[in-house]
């Protein structure tokens, strides 16, 4: 079968969806920890309307939900779709009336992954698919946005690492920047690269005014987090529960980090900026300035917090980069974008949120809750 280019696409982002008389957002995966944060941002500070679309699998996002009914108050501006983005039929409903979409919707575990390997094909490919076909058939040619991934580009061996007594070190100090080759590595990376390669390309070949994001850890509030995903909260929280962590590896592999807040300003500006972004792939983090290694992201929580965090260690994961800080010299060049929140005020601002909500964070709770049934998927307006 031979793909059939849109004819009328010209290679220029200027004149497609870049001015409309109001703005009508789907975000996948908006009840979760970056879609929330979104979400709050486009109620309290813009006029558009706002379409949560999340299956609630995860822990958390029932009070995340209420915090965003709380935002929208009384108006009408905020719709809840409980549903599941493997669903093409509500994915298309759920697209066709968007001027922008907003993919965070996925399957987020590398150990989930490999233990089953379909259903994070099925949730981070044929979900994201889905989602490029409703905007492919809507006929307007949303703007859209997904969230890929550090992991991309593999194991990062061929880097030249010094070891130092905390952390290692790169000979690079620029970081790793959009021109690193591929390299998938585990099903999630596999899937989410997929994913990543199907939104670049929708915009080559459809028209499409894509943006992907490669994002490294994000941090921040409404952040749960667990062994598997979220290793910042994680770790906190750990901390201030008195609840032992395990350090797969020697602790001194590096990651940098983002405060949440300034990851949706990056969202603004992407979006502000579409003639020059679309189509375009972009590297997200916090840069070496906010680069960290676990052993030292454990000093500073034991620092911000007065609190001890006990830890045991284990043989390192697969294909677990030992290093990775982003160069998002590209995003800076195109939007003017750089962080803002520096790594030990992220954690006294998680610290702060963790402190007014301690009822969210009972002694043991489980990962996810089930997810609701597709034939269950009701949508429901604030």
């Amino acid at each position: 079968m031979t793909l059939s280019p849109d004819p009328h696409f010209s290679g220029k982002w200027g004149s497609v969806n870049k001015v409309v008389p109001f703005r009508s957002v789907v975000i996948f995966g908006g009840a979760g920890f970056v879609g929330s944060n979104w979400a709050y941002r486009l109620l309290k500070t813009t006029e558009a309307k706002v379409h949560i679309f999340d299956n609630l699998s995860r822990r958390g996002v029932q009070h995340n939900v209420s915090w965003l009914r709380h935002a929208a108050g009384d108006s009408e501006r905020l719709k809840i779709t409980v549903g599941d983005v493997r669903d093409a039929t509500l994915v298309q409903r759920a697209v066709q009336p968007a001027t922008e979409v907003y993919n965070f919707a996925a399957q987020v575990a590398v150990t989930a992954s490999i233990d089953d390997p379909r259903e994070d094909f099925e949730t981070n490919l044929g979900g994201a698919l889905n989602i490029l076909e409703a905007a492919r058939k809507s006929g307007h040619k949303p703007f859209l946005l997904f969230t890929s991934t550090n992991k991309v580009y593999g194991h990062l061996i061929s880097q030249s690492l010094t070891v130092t007594p905390k952390r290692y070190t790169c000979t690079d100090q620029q970081g790793v920047n959009e021109s690193q080759p591929l390299d998938f590595y585990s099903p999630y990376g596999c899937s989410k690269g997929a994913a990543d390669q199907y939104v670049h390309d929708y915009s080559r070949i459809f028209g499409l005014p894509t943006v992907v994001f490669r994002m490294s850890c994000i941090a921040g509030p409404r952040q749960f987090g667990t062994e598997d995903q979220g290793w910042v909260a994680h770790f906190l929280y750990s901390a201030l529960q008195d609840r032992p962590v395990t350090i797969y590896g020697d602790g001194r592999q590096v990651r940098d980090v983002l405060y949440v807040e300034d990851l949706v300003h990056a969202f603004e500006l992407v979006r502000a900026r579409v003639e020059t972004t679309g189509g375009e792939i972009y590297n997200v983090g916090g840069g070496l300035e906010n680069s960290t290694s676990l052993l030292e992201l454990i000093a500073e929580i034991e620092h911000v917090t007065g609190k001890k965090l006990r830890y045991e260690t284990n043989l390192p994961r697969p294909g677990d980069q030992p290093f990775y800080v982003t160069d998002f010299s590209k995003l800076r060049r195109h939007t003017g974008w750089e962080p803002k929140v520096s790594l030990p005020r992220i954690l006294a601002h998680m610290y702060a949120w963790w402190r007014q909500n301690r009822d969210l964070f009972p002694a043991a709770v489980p990962p996810q809750v089930p997810i609701p049934a597709l034939q269950r998927a009701p949508e429901v307006a604030s």
